[in-house]
């Protein structure tokens, strides 16, 4: 796995997202709970930036529609959404995230 800068430690207010792009994709990186989560930003929905909604415990919400997707496994917890999105492993070193977003072979 590759992992890449995403931000500064610093940089993140507890249940406030933070959007990143990584290699091309787009991610939202939330600090709550004493955790760092790396989650794909875009709603498996209605296609929007889930880094423009709410962090409440481990879980984030769409803005547009209400879908909330569980931080550690990406599965939406009820409708509209059905699909999950992506999660990514975060890595934490010095004031760095890292982020991989790439699969291992």
């Amino acid at each position: 796995m590759a992992f890449v800068r995403a931000c500064a430690l610093s940089e993140l207010e507890d249940g406030t997202p933070l959007r990143a792009e990584i290699d091309g994709t787009p991610v939202s990186v939330v600090r709550t709970e004493g955790e760092v989560f790396a989650i794909n930003d875009i709603c498996s929905h209605a296609n929007v930036s889930l880094s423009e909604g709410e962090v409440e415990d481990c879980m984030i919400e769409c803005w547009l529609h209400g879908s909330s997707f569980d931080l550690r496994t990406g599965k939406p917890s009820g409708l509209p959404a059905t699909r999950p999105v992506p999660v990514y492993p975060v890595k934490i070193e010095g004031d760095d995230v890292l982020v991989s977003v790439t699969q291992e072979s």
